[in-house]
This record gives structure tokens, sequence and C-alpha cells, in this order.
């Protein structure tokens, strides 16, 4: 099953047309949307990661698909990225020319606290085969080097491949695993109930609290509240989640698209939220770039942060958690538009005008989780990914920038880690646009944001991470990491070349 038309699938090359890179080379999609076309700026990347791999490889004796999948392939992949784009990424040239630095530097942050509030998986059976052909071409891509030869199947999209893909592949401490309602009940990502039970399994292997879960809330669907009610009284949800624009798979079939603010429909069901102690409520938004505006512009009121502040001043006990940051260029958009709308205006839709609410209407309950936002920028021009990220902490507050990366969609996490990790402002934009500086991977700003605000919203005390260091799974970590099989694989499909 596929969203998309016959005439565009045509369009769309297979995981076998791309590099594999250990930063993609061109942006991918699900079956969701078609994706984009490489930008000049990515041809020119791909070219450079290609020579620098192929010379440091031959230097070290290996293959170059064997150095991409070292932490010295990563740090050259960053070499790359900043020779195309400008310095946005602190690398030192070095990592990339000796194999001892870069194991070095990532032992030296293989154990910082990263808790991952954006996960997701399929559910057994299901319908949704897009992702499948997401991972082989991210996979190519090169953002998991080591398996971009094997080809994906539904399997690689299910819980055993998640568990190893976030807690094996990747420097995560903690997740939450999440999902996406439909109007078609078949086409739900994961149900509620399968989201706790993942949640138990996982906790149960580790014999400590590893997992979070949501629970999705669909206002306007038949028996909503009736399910809000099961939820809380049954599943007991760490948190609630719910998809404004309605149905996000199947845009064309959304007949419950609804608001934060509507007094009457959903008041009612931040009420029971809150009588069961549930304080964090995330939200979907974003990735509705004009060319899907243009095609469900009835949609576009539920996609952007309209309907945020007022939600947020009404229900100051309430935590309003915007999923993506808002980013609109996502989901098919281009982010040559952000850098473009960017220089001409100083904003981004949407995210300006969500790191704006704070000042502009006196709340402090609203965050953004980065998702979409970082993972598709960041490859595309790192730039944009570097400016959301300065405005964001600007408005919101570095302690309201939280950690989430829509994997595994995008594979293991861990090319979102490092990269983050590594991404300044530059200095010019600092000055220019009064941004300060992100910091080192381990200072303030990135501690925060990778695990502290979301340690802090889910209550989740230093008793429990010091109990992550001992646990079933951080043995199992140090069994794998003697002879790792690392995936840092994505997903999708890519426009064919002209």
């Amino acid at each position: 099953m596929s969203m998309l038309s016959p005439e565009e699938l045509a369009r769309l090359a297979s995981a076998e047309s791309l590099f594999p890179s250990p930063i993609p080379v061109q942006s991918v999609s699900s079956d969701e949307f078609m994706p984009s076309p490489q930008t000049p700026k990515q041809r020119e990347f791909e070219a450079r990661v290609k020579q620098i791999g192929a010379r440091m490889a031959r230097r070290l004796g290996m293959s170059r698909r064997r150095f991409f999948g070292t932490a010295a392939g990563m740090a050259a992949a960053f070499v790359a990225m900043n020779d195309t784009y400008g310095k946005t990424y602190g690398v030192d040239r070095k990592e990339a020319a000796e194999p001892e630095r870069a194991d070095a530097r990532a032992q030296a942050l293989a154990g910082q606290f990263i808790m991952d509030m954006h996960t997701h998986f399929l559910r057994p059976g299901t319908r949704i085969m897009g992702f499948v052909a997401q991972r082989n071409a991210v996979g190519k891509a090169g953002w998991n080097p080591a398996l971009a030869g094997k080809e994906q199947t539904i399997d690689d999209l299910m819980f055993g491949n998640y568990l190893k893909e976030i807690y094996l592949d990747s420097d995560t401490k903690v997740a939450c695993i999440s999902g996406a309602p439909s109007e078609i009940p078949e086409d739900w990502f994961l149900t509620n109930e399968m989201k706790a039970q993942a949640r138990a399994d996982v906790n149960g292997l580790a014999k400590s609290k590893r997992m979070f879960s949501h629970a999705i809330f669909t206002p306007g669907y038949p028996g909503w509240m009736e399910q809000v009610d099961h939820a809380i009284r049954d599943l007991k949800p760490d948190s609630m989640k719910g998809y404004t624009i309605g149905d996000n798979s199947h845009k064309d079939l959304s007949k419950h698209p609804w608001r934060l603010d509507d007094e009457k429909l959903v008041y009612p069901a931040y009420e029971k939220f809150l009588a069961a102690g549930l304080k964090n409520v995330c939200i979907h938004k974003g990735l509705f770039p004009p060319s899907v505006e243009a095609q469900f512009p009835n949609l576009l009121q539920y996609s952007d942060v309209r309907d945020v502040a007022k939600a947020a001043k009404d229900w100051p006990q309430l935590n309003f958690i915007i999923y993506h940051g808002a980013y609109r260029f996502a989901g098919g958009g281009r982010t040559e538009d952000a850098w473009a709308q960017f220089e001409k205006t100083g904003r981004i839709e949407w995210v300006t005008d969500l790191a704006e609410i704070p000042a502009k209407h006196g709340v402090t309950n609203v965050y953004a989780d980065v998702g979409q936002l970082f993972a598709q920028s960041t490859i595309a021009d790192p730039r944009v990914s570097a400016v959301m990220m300065g405005q964001l902490v600007r408005g919101l507050g570095a302690d309201h920038v939280c950690w989430g990366t829509d994997a595994i969609w995008t594979g293991s996490p861990q090319w979102q880690i490092e990269a983050l990790r590594r991404l300044e402002i530059p200095e010019e934009l600092q000055r220019k646009h009064g941004f300060k500086p992100l910091g080192p991977a381990d200072g303030a700003v990135k501690t925060a944001i990778f695990g502290s605000n979301n340690a802090r919203l889910y209550d989740f005390k230093p008793s429990q991470q010091a109990a992550l260091a001992v646990d079933h799974l951080a043995h199992c970590r140090q069994v794998y990491d003697k002879d790792p099989q690392r995936t840092n694989l994505a997903y999708g499909y890519a426009l064919k070349d002209g």
C-alpha cells in the first residue's frame, strides 16, 4: 500500500541509486509525500565525501564502505559538510585521518544522557509499506552505511530492529514509543495497547525504566473520549499525543482535524489529563509545506501554531510539547525555501512563530521537540538547522527545547546525535542575528536538549538515570560493542536523476 500515485512512484528511485555516505547525500521520504530532488550543494557534498572517503580508506587499508562505518568515517563526512556549506560542525580533520582519535572522542561521549521522546516502529501486519523503501533509500544514502548493501524488509521496521537501532546502535539511553492515528483503524502505526506493551517489554528486559509510551488521543473520532478514559485507566500512559491535522497518513481522508484551543471539543480532555496527573501534551505540528497545502488547503489552519498560545494560556498546568518544532518545510518541502525565507525576513515558518509565543503571550509552558526539524534540515543545509535551533533556544529557552528524532524512520538516531553534538551557529549569523553559541557537545545547552529537559518534564530522577549504567541493556550493549553490526541506515524514496 502506498499513499503516492502510480505516476509519482514512477519518478522515484530505489535505494540502489544513492551513495552510502555516513550523512545522507539526498533527501528521502516515506510514501506519504514526494521527496525533494538532490540540490547542487548536496551533489557537491556527495563528490567531496566520496573523495575524502576513498583517500582515507586507501591510507588505512580498508574499503571505503568499511571506513564510513567507523567513527573516523563519520568525522570525514562532517569535514565534507563544512567544506560544502561553511563551518557549521565542530570537527577536527585529524579525526578523519586518525581512527584512534575519533574512537576516543566517541567513547568519551558514549555515556552522555540522551532521552529521545519521539520514536516509532510499526505493528505486525501493517499495510504501511512505504517506510521500507525509505529505509532502503536512506541506508543507501549512507546514514547507516554498514547495512547499506542489505535490502530492507518490513521486519526492519518492527520491534526487534527498533530495539537494536535505538539501544544498541546509538547512545540513546531512554526512549518514548509514539504512534500516529488514522481514520482507517488498521493503519495506525501502533495501537495504544501496543505502545503500552512495548514499554512493558523493554522495561522488563532492561530491569529498569528505559521506555515511556504515549497514548494517542483523537478529538472528534467516534468514541474518542471513552478511549481517553480507557487509556488513562488501563494503559497508564506517560503522556498524551495528538495530531491536530487529524489523519496525517491519509490527508485525503482526514475528517476530524481539530484545534488545541477548541474549548468545547478538546478542553474536557485536558481536564481528564490533569485529573490523572498527565501534564505533558505532545502535539504533531508542521511538515506541511506549500506543495501539500495546495493539495489540502483545508488542513492548513490545523497544521500551523496559531492555536498554541491560547491553549497554553488557558491551561498553565499543562506542558504543550510541539513536535518537529512546527517546521513547515519538511514532509515534501524544500530546505532552500526555508533558507531563502530566513535571508529575506529573518523568519522560518512556523518555527519562528513558535519561538515567539512566550514573549508575545506571557506563557512558560510551550516546548519544542526537534524531530524532523533537525533530521531533515541538517542533511540539506546545516545553516538552517543552526538558525532554527538558535531561534528556539532564544525564544523558548534552552530549557524548553527537547530531543526527539522520529527514529527509526531514519534509522538508528546516532547520526542525528552526532550532528547536534557538532553543530554550531556560524559566528557571522551569531553576530548578525544575536544568537548565542550552542556550545560543546557536553555543554549546558546541548546537555539540556539531549536529556535534562525531558528528564524534568517526565520526572525521570537521577537515581533512575544512574540505574541505566548497570541494567541488563547496558550489559547487552557491552557485549554488542565487542562485535558491533551497526545499521546507520535510513529509509525512503529518492527522486530519480533528471
